[in-house]
């Protein structure tokens, strides 16, 4: 006992002191056991190993010299890796300009993707906001994987009267109205909401209740929650807001909760006033535009309520028909729902850092095999001295991880710049906002440099250990030049970097060639000097079809008289990438099969002067007059849906049956306009078009195209929309230049960011090569100088360096090649007008990657050249 007491005791000294004495008795040992060693194999002509085993044996023996110490080795590894750390600062500060290059080279890769995977945790690692949001879903209406559409008011109640694997189950809407409090109409995005839809998610407001199944009833007294920020912002406070009134679109609602702070967006729709839905008996199964979240019960499957909801659409086919006996009632899982595709583009830039991460090790490693090769005659004393395999490994790899530690220091702050800047440049995704640089991804920054130091060091470590060390022993420094084999490991190293370097610079050039194809597509209307303003009536106030339209038959003329107006209409769409309403149609001379699905096209209202203001123009028929009413409906389509049901030419005076109402009046073709782009610039151009002489939208878009600047008639415009009604809270004007150019933005930063992917890879490959070559032209100097003393000639000595340089190059560049039509397919959906393997793009990209390498190479070639051979051999 008193000797185990003995040696925690010794062990805790070493520990505290730091082992000084045991490292000064072990060096002392060491250094007359390596005398005795040299002695013995001197004498005895045996190996080092053997030597230095029968000089153990001389002191005592292997075993005795081991429990000599022990105790010190016990803890001596702490010692000696503060040693290591300290060696390996010391030696990166006296090479400042290759640990500068190595930490930025290393930082820039570890920043960007420490960026993206703050990206990556916030929008698809991270939970929803709501407890076991695993069992939240979204109901759609489905008739094919890809075609789903929102839901009616009759299935949002079918299920909610028949579906037992939802505990609750709850419908919303989003609306643009005016919401008047103590500081006057103010227009906004409200989300109106069943009660259902707050217990579905599992959201309570933190003061006051939360909307209540009595309150859904129709004819109830209305009332409303919302945020903290509205709360703040108009009531001073969220104590003061509850028990409040406001005016939501002219009705009063009374707000009886607000919700937990920083709680504006809930199941993806934002809205900081929540007004309750009430929904009145349906009279037909459309129309469908409700927003249906479910949450299942505990233990239930998505398979078994999918089950469950198939069996309700049958089963409401009976009492509300439908055309398509296809469509169900499909859940999906709320997550995925709201992150749409947003995953495939976070893959995209997860693959794209990630072969800058992997071009950026790669070359630090390259360095670290040059610096390795010039501690190769020091390797070799430490191993003579009686260095350990394990401590040598020890020694060299914390060198490389010293480097990514600093690495990772400084690829935090990069990284929390990038995410800030990937914020305001990237696409627009989904819980994007909520990034930040937390603990994980300092974390993922910490592993992701160890990893990386690790691997920088590895096979350094194992060329230096696997050399023999006589020769470097009998000819000194020389032997520490690099070999052929160090050469060859350098040379693959530039080949994986061009490799790894095409597929993300053919990736960015696809997105460009794309992205400048979209912006040559033609909208279809003219966007110069035209605005819109979205104009929503207060349903308070317009409810009826006459107070709608009345406000429009006095607001229109009195825009078009303002001074500088040329035209002014209305419509409910925004193009080139916001429509409204899309409608199911069976045309009478070519109908579908009975229960099979109906083919469906944008379907909007238009005023008469819609077609004018925009500059859309009229290619066959006429144009809408005051005498086409809901008593025999009219339409007008597009060129583009002209072309596509009736390529003869015939479809004016066609007839089709809209919404799937065969007791309706059939609605007759009187005009083909141009083609004009709701559903993206790269999506199709079919329209449908329909007067809005009846049934008013109280919510719509007024275009009005000026004569010269608009900014200088948009006071008067408004000024004349007042003139009708004070009341109404009027947008920004939107300039639809601006707005053309905001719907790029997607494709936009996509093409950007991974444009600055590529630049950075093509960049780090390049570094590559000019430090390869720039190496072997200073190992080769006397070479070269001798080549030129024979008569070798400049262009001679240029030739054999770029030769060497372009030969990795061409080999990365057809590997790269092979990656990249392998992995360009998955650009195929963000793609327009251009195919994933586009020849011409893949070809361009290589021949460009081909003359970065070219100059990198040409540039230690020139400096080759220039070498005086006198002094090069005089030097050696």
């Amino acid at each position: 006992m008193r000797q185990w007491l003995n040696r925690v005791a010794r062990r805790a000294r070493a520990l505290v002191h730091g082992s000084a004495l045991d490292r000064d008795v072990d060096a002392e040992m060491r250094l007359h056991v390596e005398l005795e060693a040299e002695e013995i194999a001197r004498t005895q002509g045996l190996t080092p190993e053997e030597a230095r085993r029968q000089a153990l044996v001389a002191f005592g023996g292997v075993e005795r010299y081991k429990e000599a110490h022990r105790d010190a080795r016990g803890v001596r590894w702490i010692g000696e890796l503060a040693q290591d750390v300290r060696y390996a600062v010391r030696g990166l500060l006296h090479a400042p300009a290759f640990s500068l290059s190595a930490v930025v080279v290393l930082a820039l890769g570890i920043g960007a993707s420490t960026a993206v995977f703050s990206a990556v945790d916030a929008v698809l690692l991270t939970h929803l906001p709501y407890p076991h949001d695993e069992r939240l879903v979204r109901i759609y209406e489905q008739n094919s994987p890809t075609n789903r559409w929102t839901l009616s008011v009759a299935d949002f109640q079918a299920i909610e009267a028949r579906a037992h694997s939802l505990s609750a189950v709850g419908a919303a809407q989003q609306r643009d109205v005016a919401v008047s409090a103590r500081h006057g109409p103010e227009q906004m995005r409200a989300g109106y909401a069943t009660s259902g839809f707050f217990r579905a998610l599992g959201v309570q407001p933190t003061l006051g209740r939360s909307i209540e199944p009595r309150d859904d009833r129709p004819g109830a007294p209305r009332v409303a929650l919302v945020s903290q920020a509205f709360a703040v912002r108009t009531f001073g406070g969220a104590t003061s807001a509850v028990g409040q009134s406001i005016l939501v679109d002219g009705v009063a609602h009374a707000i009886v909760g607000v919700l937990p702070r920083g709680v504006s967006e809930l199941a993806g729709m934002h809205a900081d006033v929540w007004p309750v839905l009430q929904l009145e008996p349906p009279r037909f199964r459309g129309p469908f535009g409700l927003f249906v979240v479910g949450r299942m019960v505990e233990g239930m499957t998505l398979a078994a309520t999918q089950r469950e909801l198939a069996a309700i659409s049958v089963a409401l086919l009976k009492t509300w028909p439908m055309p398509d006996h296809t469509a169900r009632l499909t859940p999906h899982l709320l997550r995925e729902a709201i992150l749409g595709n947003a995953g495939h583009t976070l893959g995209l830039l997860v693959a794209a850092v990630g072969l800058v991460l992997l071009i950026a090790v790669a070359n630090v490693a390259s360095l670290m095999l040059v610096r390795a090769t010039g501690r190769w005659r020091e390797v070799v004393l430490r191993t003579v001295l009686g260095a350990t395999r394990g401590r040598l490994v020890r020694l060299l790899v914390t060198e490389s991880v010293v480097l990514a530690v600093a690495g990772a220091v400084a690829g935090i702050a990069i990284g929390a710049f990038g995410l800030e800047v990937l914020k305001v440049t990237g696409p627009n995704m989904p819980r994007l906002d909520g990034a930040h640089l937390d603990a994980r991804a300092v974390a993922f920054a910490v592993v992701v440099a160890l990893l990386a130091g690790i691997i920088v060091g590895a096979y350094p470590v194992a060329l230096l250990l696997g050399r023999d060390a006589a020769p470097a022993l009998r000819e000194g420094d020389r032997t520490a030049s690099a070999g052929r084999r160090t050469h060859a490991i350098r040379g693959a190293f530039v080949v994986a970097e061009f490799a790894l370097a095409l597929p993300v610079l053919a990736g960015a050039a696809l997105l460009l060639n794309s992205f400048v194809r979209l912006q040559r597509v033609d909208p279809g209307f003219d966007p110069t000097r035209l605005v819109a303003v979205h104009v929503a009536l207060p349903s308070g106030r317009y409810r009826a079809d006459s107070t709608i339209s009345t406000y429009w038959a006095r607001a229109l003329p009195l825009v078009r008289a303002v001074p500088g107006v040329v035209d002014a209409g209305i419509g409910e769409a925004l193009p080139p990438a916001d429509w409204w309403n899309t409608d199911n149609f069976d045309l009478i001379d070519r109908p579908v099969s009975p229960g099979s699905a109906q083919p469906t096209s944008p379907w909007m209202k238009v005023g008469r002067g819609y077609f004018a203001a925009l500059g859309i123009p009229l290619v066959a028929g006429r144009l809408f007059t005051p005498v086409d009413t809901g008593a025999q409906p009219v339409v007008a389509v597009s060129r583009a849906w002209a072309e596509h049901y009736y390529p003869d030419g015939t479809a004016i005076g066609r007839k089709l049956i809209e919404g799937g109402c065969t007791t309706c009046p059939p609605v007759t073709v009187v005009a083909v306009v141009g083609d004009v782009k709701y559903q993206g610039l790269s999506g199709s151009a079919d329209a449908v078009y329909a007067p809005v002489t009846e049934a008013w939208p109280r919510a719509l878009n007024l275009f009005v195209r000026t004569a010269g600047p608009p900014a200088r008639a948009v006071d008067r415009v408004r000024s004349a929309l007042r003139s009708v009604d004070p009341d109404i809270p009027l947008r920004d004007v939107v300039p639809m230049e601006d707005h053309v150019y905001e719907t790029l933005a997607q494709p936009r930063h996509l093409t950007t960011l991974l444009g600055g992917f590529a630049i950075a890879a093509v960049a780090l490959a390049a570094v590559g090569i000019f430090g390869m070559l720039s190496y072997t032209v200073s190992a080769r100097r006397r070479e070269i100088g001798v080549r030129m003393a024979l008569g070798a000639s400049h262009g001679a000595v240029i030739g054999m360096i770029v030769r060497r340089g372009m030969a990795h190059a061409v080999a990365g560049a057809v590997l790269g090649l092979v990656v990249a039509l392998l992995g360009t397919r998955f650009l195929a959906s963000v793609l327009f007008d251009v195919g994933a393997t586009d020849p011409v793009t893949l070809v361009a990209v290589t021949v460009l990657l081909l003359g970065v390498a070219f100059v990198a190479c040409w540039l230690p070639a020139r400096h080759a050249a220039q070498i005086d051979p006198v002094e090069a051999i005089r030097v050696e």
